[in-house]
C-alpha cells in the first residue's frame, strides 16, 4: 500500500519533477537580473528551496562569482546535484528558515516555487541575514495559465468535481501570494518592492502533461491517492486520441530588496 503523501513532502516524486516539470519565463529572468547592481560574475547567488535545480540551472547559466543551491529534502537534493552536473553549484542540504550560510553573503536570494512553504517571519528574517545591503530577494512561481486551454481548463474543472473544496498551496495565484505583496511592502527589512510577470507557451506530449501532474505535491497530497489516481485515470481517458497539448505557463515574481542602514 502506497504512503500518503504529506504537504511539502516531496520523497519519491523527484525523478517526475525533474523530467517533467518546465522552467520559468525567460523574460521574468532577464527582468531580475536587471534589478542587480552588478554583472553576474561579481555576484554571489543563494537559491533555497532549489529542488532539482530548474531555476538553479536557468540562474546559474548566467556565470555568477558563486551560486548555491539549498534543499531539505533528500531525494529531491540528490536529483539536483545530478540534473546540474557540470554547472558550478554548491548545494547544502537546509531550510529557508535555517539557511546554511554566514551573515551578508548573498547579492541575490531566490525560493522559486517554494516560499509557501516556509514560516514567513522566520523565513525574511533569514533572507535579510544572508543578504548584503542592497541586495535582493526574489520568490516566484510557474503555474499553468488554464483559461488559455480548454481541455487544462477541463482537467481542473475534474479537480474540483473530486474536491470542490481543494485548495492549490504551491499556486503562484494561491491565497499565500494574494497577500504577499503588502506583507514584504511592510517588512522592516526591505526598502523596495517590485512585482514581475511573464508568460511562456510549452507545447507538451501527453506523457509530458501527466508526468508533471504526478511531480505535484499539494494536489495529491489534499485528494489523497486514491482520488489521484482516479484523477489521473480519468484525465487519461479525456486525453486519448490527442497528440500535444499547448500549454501557457504563467510566472510571477516578487522581488524585495535588503534596506542598507540595517
Amino acid at each position: 500500500m502506497t504512503a500518503q503523501l504529506k504537504h511539502g513532502e516531496y520523497t519519491g516524486i523527484a525523478e517526475n519533477y525533474s523530467k517533467y516539470r518546465t522552467g520559468y519565463a525567460p523574460g521574468v529572468r532577464a527582468a531580475v537580473m536587471g534589478l542587480l547592481a552588478a554583472p553576474p560574475a561579481e555576484l554571489d547567488v543563494v537559491e533555497v528551496g532549489a529542488g532539482t535545480g530548474i531555476w538553479t540551472r536557468m540562474l546559474a547559466q548566467l556565470g555568477f562569482r558563486s551560486y548555491t543551491a539549498v534543499e531539505p529534502n533528500e531525494d529531491m537534493r540528490t536529483t539536483g546535484i545530478r540534473d546540474s552536473a557540470g554547472y558550478d553549484v554548491n548545494w547544502l542540504a537546509g531550510s529557508g528558515e535555517n539557511i546554511p550560510v554566514g551573515d551578508a553573503s548573498a547579492d541575490l536570494a531566490t525560493m522559486a516555487s517554494s516560499f509557501h512553504w516556509v514560516d514567513f517571519d522566520q523565513g525574511t528574517a533569514e533572507f535579510c541575514r544572508i543578504l548584503r545591503p542592497g541586495g535582493w530577494f526574489v520568490a516566484l512561481w510557474n503555474t499553468r495559465l488554464i483559461e488559455a486551454n480548454p481541455l487544462v481548463a477541463e482537467t481542473e474543472a475534474e479537480l474540483k468535481r473530486l474536491q470542490p473544496d481543494l485548495k492549490k498551496a504551491a499556486f503562484g495565484k494561491s491565497s499565500f501570494t494574494e497577500t504577499l505583496t503588502e506583507r514584504l511592502w511592510e517588512h522592516e527589512g526591505f526598502d523596495d518592492l517590485v512585482t514581475l510577470e511573464g508568460r511562456h507557451v510549452e507545447t507538451q506530449s501527453v506523457e509530458r502533461y501527466m508526468g508533471a501532474w504526478r511531480a505535484v505535491n499539494d494536489v495529491r497530497a489534499s485528494l489523497g491517492e486514491e482520488k489521484f489516481a482516479e484523477f489521473l485515470r480519468r484525465t487519461e481517458e479525456r486525453l486519448s486520441g490527442v497528440d500535444e497539448l499547448e500549454i501557457t505557463y504563467l510566472t510571477r515574481a516578487w522581488a524585495a530588496r535588503r534596506r542598507c542602514d540595517m
